[in-house]
C-alpha cells in the first residue's frame, strides 16, 4: 500500500500532524501534494534515478517530500540540517542531486555549499514565518508553497517506486554516501519496508486497530524515515516532534491516544529526569508499543523505564546498509538484560581481527551472515550461551590499559544512572605508565557541583561495582558531550582534547 490508495478509502485520516503547531497533511492533501511535487521535480530535470537532497528540519512538509520521490522513481536523500556549509560539500559532491529542498534558514549555507561544490541543483525554500519573501535567482530558486499552488499533478509523470541515499552518520571522518536499490515496481507493489523486523517490533495492526506513531527524533535520520514510510504504507499516523522535549512527548501520547512510537536512550534518561509527580500526571493507556534503538541503553535506565511503562519496551539493533537486524521484547530482555537480542534472519557471529568465529562469552566483531551475503558491523560484542547478542563497544574505541582490554559501555552504563550525571562517555586517554588510563567525561546536573568531590564519588561509584582496573582514574567535567541528534558521541571532538589527533586503533 501507498498514499494513494489509503486516501482513497480514508481521505480524511491525519497522515502527519506536528505535534507542537498541530500542522497537518490528510491522506488526501498528502497523495494530493505529494504528486504536485513530483511533478514540479520533473519540470526541474528530475529523471527516473537522479537524487533529491532533503537539508530540512523537521516539518509537516517531509511526509509529502518523501512521497514524492518514492512514487516518482527518485532517490530521496536526507541530510543532517545541523551541518555547516563545509560539511554539505562533500554530501553535495556525492549526491550530485538534480534538486535540494531546504528551508529559508538554512538556504545560505546550503547555497555556499553547492557553490563549493559546482552543482547548479534547483532549489525548493521551505520559507519560515519569520524569513522574507524567497529571493528567485535565475529561476533556479523557488518557494516551495507556491510552486506546489501553481503545479496541478501531471499524468505524464509515471508512478514508479523511488528509493533512498543515505549518509553514514561521519562520527569519526567524512560520511560514506550508499544507495538502496530502485524497486522498479509500482509503488503498490513495494513490500512494507522492514517488514520482518517491524513485525518483531509489534507494528503489525490488526483491521480495526488504530496505528498513531510518535516520531521523536530528526526525520533526517534513517530509523525516523524509515518507520515514517512505514507507517504510510500501513495506513496509519505519524505525530512528528518539532524537536524532543520530555515533558512534551508525554502531552503528545495523551493527546493524540498514541499506539506506537519511536525514542533513543538519552530520551528515556530525560524522561526519568522528570519529577515523578509530572510522568504520573499524563494518561500513556494506549501506548502500547515503544521502540528504541541509536545507542546502547544503560540496563538499569532500561529496567527503571520498564517499570513506569510496564513491557512496551522493544529494542531493535542493526545498520542502515542493511546487513541484518536483532530485535528483543520486554520479557526477554528481562531474561538476558543488557541484550540487544537475537537476529530477525540469518544468524550473528562474533569473530576475531582475523574472521575467525569465536564462542559464547568471548569478546569480538560483530558480522550478520544472511542468505550467502556477510556483513560486518563497527560494534564489539559477545554471544550468550541462549544466542543473544550483547555489544560491549566500538571498534577502535577499546582502552588498552596495562595490556589489558577495557569496553568502555561497560563503564558508561554504571555511570549513567547516578543522579549527578546528565551524561557521560568513556574514553582512553595518554598513560605513560600504562599506555592509557580510564578517563570519564561527565555532564553533570548541576554544574555548580562539578569538581574534586563529585569526581571521588563518581569514581567510588564505579568502584563498588566494577573491577578497579575498569574503573576510571580521573574525572572531566563539561558543560555538554558531543553528540548527534540520535544519541550517538561524535569521537573525534572528544578524543581531540586528549590526544595529539584522532587516531583509529585496533584492539589486540
Amino acid at each position: 500500500m501507498y498514499p494513494t490508495q489509503h486516501a482513497a478509502v480514508v481521505p480524511d485520516r491525519p497522515a502527519i500532524v506536528m505535534a507542537g503547531s498541530g500542522a497537518s497533511r490528510s491522506y488526501r492533501e498528502l497523495d494530493d501534494n505529494s504528486a504536485r511535487l513530483a511533478a514540479w521535480l520533473r519540470r526541474a530535470g528530475a529523471r527516473t534515478g537522479d537524487v533529491v537532497l532533503v537539508c530540512l528540519e523537521n516539518d509537516v512538509r517531509w511526509a509529502e517530500i518523501i512521497w514524492a520521490c518514492l512514487r516518482s522513481g527518485l532517490y530521496v536523500a536526507p541530510v543532517n540540517w545541523h551541518l555547516t556549509a563545509a560539511e554539505l560539500v562533500p554530501l553535495l559532491e556525492d549526491a550530485a542531486p538534480v534538486a535540494v529542498i531546504t528551508s529559508s534558514h538554512l538556504l545560505d549555507a546550503v547555497d555556499e555549499a553547492a557553490t563549493k561544490a559546482g552543482t547548479t541543483s534547483a532549489r525548493l525554500v521551505v520559507r519560515k514565518p519569520d524569513f522574507p519573501q524567497v529571493q528567485d535567482s535565475g529561476g533556479r530558486v523557488a518557494d516551495y508553497d507556491a510552486a506546489l499552488a501553481d503545479t496541478g499533478p501531471d499524468p505524464g509523470v509515471e508512478d514508479i517506486a523511488g528509493s533512498r541515499l543515505l549518509f553514514s552518520s561521519g562520527t569519526t571522518g567524512r560520511p560514506k554516501p550508499f544507495r538502496q536499490p530502485l524497486p522498479g515496481v509500482h509503488p503498490s507493489d513495494v513490500p512494507v519496508r522492514l517488514g520482518p523486523l517491524l513485525s518483531r517490533l509489534r507494528f503489525d495492526v490488526e483491521p480495526g486497530e488504530s496505528l498513531v506513531y510518535l516520531s521523536t527524533g530528526p526525520a533526517y535520520h534513517a530509523a525516523p524515515f524509515a518507520f515514517m514510510q512505514t507507517v504510510h504504507q500501513l495506513g496509519g499516523t505519524v505525530v512528528m516532534m518539532e524537536r524532543f522535549d520530555a515533558r512534551e512527548s508525554l502531552t503528545a501520547i495523551e493527546h493524540h491516544r498514541v499506539t506506537h512510537s519511536q525514542w533513543v536512550p538519552t530520551m528515556f534518561v530525560r524522561l526519568l529526569r522528570l519529577d515523578p509527580e509530572v510522568r504520573d500526571a499524563f494518561d500513556l493507556s494506549t501506548h502500547r508499543v515503544a521502540v528504541h534503538a541509536g545507542a546502547p541503553c544503560p540496563p538499569e535506565v532500561k529496567r527503571a523505564m520498564l517499570d513506569w511503562w510496564g513491557p512496551v519496551l522493544y529494542e531493535y539493533y542493526g545498520a542502515s546498509e542493511g546487513h541484518g537486524h536483532t530485535t528483543i521484547g520486554p520479557e526477554e530482555w528481562l531474561v538476558h538484560p543488557g541484550s540487544v537480542g537475537r537476529p530477525v534472519s540469518g544468524r550473528v557471529e562474533i569473530r576475531d581481527e582475523n574472521g575467525t568465529a569465536l564462542p559464547a562469552g568471548e569478546t569480538g566483531r560483530v558480522w550478520f551472515v544472511r542468505n550467502g551475503a556477510e556483513g560486518q558491523m563497527g560494534d564489539l560484542g559477545s554471544l550468550d550461551d541462549d544466542g543473544f547478542l550483547h555489544l560491549t563497544g566500538r571498534v577502535g574505541q577499546t582502552i588498552i590499559t596495562g595490556g589489558v582490554n577495557v569496553y568502555p559501555r561497560e563503564i558508561e552504563d554504571v555511570l549513567a544512572p547516578h543522579p549527578a550525571v546528565r551524561d557521560v562517555a568513556v574514553l582512553g586517554v595518554p598513560d605513560a605508565e600504562f599506555g592509557e588510563q580510564v578517563k570519564a567525561v561527565v555532564e553533570p546536573i548541576d554544574a555548580a557541583s562539578a569538581g574534586p568531590e563529585l569526581e571521588q564519588e563518581l569514581i567510588e561509584h564505579c568502584r563498588a561495582r566494577l573491577a578497579h582496573f575498569k574503573c576510571p582514574r580521573s574525572v572531566d567535567f563539561t558543560e555538554r558531550l558531543p553528540r548527534t541528534e540520535t544519541g550517538k558521541i561524535l569521537a573525534a571532538p572528544l578524543r581531540s582534547a586528549y590526544w595529539p589527533a584522532p587516531t583509529e586503533r585496533t584492539t589486540s
